[in-house]
């Protein structure tokens, strides 16, 4: 029998996931009231350690939806988190130029010069880490190796948790990154660079807002392990603890991803303005970055090319030297919240 929680804190990234509807809705704290435990947004708290552990999953008792790059930092590292469901949701990921570059063709970016982000004060640097396998990637597609192109890296000293996240109608803007959000954005349209990596629906906004040329959009590509990145498969963890202490808590997580998700596949319009609401985008690029079927992209399983997926981009973020040792994703999977909630929707 799972033991009294007395708070819940929970955090996920500003992308498309059924934890942040399930959130908006209020059917997560709602699900919760019947045991007195209290919902708490980790990125919302003012103690800096607290808001950043949605990086390092170190805060007991915690749920996170999101880009999986920290979450498997996190494990790599020795944090001792599961894994309790899987969302893909296709998105947006571009390989952008300025026009007249010469660079129509990913063939054209041998011996071009590409922008990366470098974060220099934080524990995982995701935006780096993203930038790079889609970049891989699209070169692998053409027979070229990283090593063909020139990295030009854009030094950010700033850290993701430096303030709280500030909401507004709805909308949350994270703290601490507006210095140097983008910076290699910047640099390509001074003409430092001749491109650069970009994605979801702010991606979608700049490419249109500046005029970029789209060299490729990865995200688009028919094999799913071209398409696998920070936010393909986005993880659904929790701590041990609260796995161990607090099952049916973790149970009760997952309902309510799935009730939110099921919700999305019959309400598109609804949808579309939450998802805005959640990237703090509008509800056009949204629909540009992740689809007119972008409700339908809601869908947490545990499905096997998921967890492909899963351990091929962790096995690039080893080879990167991005975490420091690579693992069996299988061993950090839990599916009985996942079972259990499958059933508890059958019996509904």
């Amino acid at each position: 029998m799972s033991k009294p929680l007395d708070t819940l804190w929970y955090t996920r990234c500003p992308v498309p996931t059924g934890l942040g509807i399930a959130v908006q809705k209020g059917w997560l704290e709602e699900s919760f009231t019947s045991q007195c435990t209290r919902i708490q947004s980790l990125r919302e708290s003012n103690d800096r350690a607290v808001r950043e552990s949605h990086f390092d999953h170190t805060l007991t008792n915690s749920v996170r939806h999101g880009g999986n790059i920290p979450a498997i930092w996190a494990r790599a590292s020795g944090r001792e988190t599961r894994v309790i469901g899987l969302s893909w949701a296709d998105e947006t990921q571009l390989i952008l130029a300025l026009p007249g570059s010469g660079i129509e063709t990913v063939k054209d970016l041998k011996g071009r010069r590409f922008g990366l982000p470098r974060w220099d004060n934080v524990q995982i640097d995701f935006s780096r880490a993203q930038a790079l396998r889609g970049l891989e990637n699209a070169l692998k597609l053409e027979g070229l190796q990283v090593s063909d192109v020139e990295l030009v890296d854009y030094a950010i000293g700033g850290g993701h948790s430096d303030a709280p996240a500030r909401s507004a109608g709805g909308s949350y803007v994270f703290g601490g990154r507006g210095g140097g959000r983008n910076a290699e954005l910047v640099g390509l349209l001074r003409g430092e660079v001749d491109a650069i990596f970009l994605k979801g629906a702010s991606a979608a906004h700049a490419a249109n807002q500046f005029g970029l040329a789209r060299v490729i959009d990865v995200g688009a590509h028919p094999e799913p392990l071209i398409r696998a990145n920070n936010g393909t498969p986005r993880t659904l963890t929790v701590d041990l603890n609260l796995l161990e202490n607090h099952f049916d808590s973790a149970t009760r997580i997952v309902e309510q991803v799935l009730r939110a998700e099921a919700w999305a596949h019959s309400h598109p319009e609804d949808t579309r303005r939450f998802l805005a609401r959640e990237t703090n985008s509008s509800e056009y690029w949204v629909s540009v970055a992740y689809g007119e079927n972008a409700h339908e992209r809601l869908r947490t399983d545990l499905a096997e090319g998921s967890i492909a997926a899963l351990q091929d981009f962790t096995d690039f973020l080893h080879r990167w030297a991005f975490i420091p040792a690579t693992f069996d994703v299988r061993e950090w999977i839990d599916v009985r919240p996942y079972e259990n909630a499958l059933r508890s929707q059958a019996a509904a």
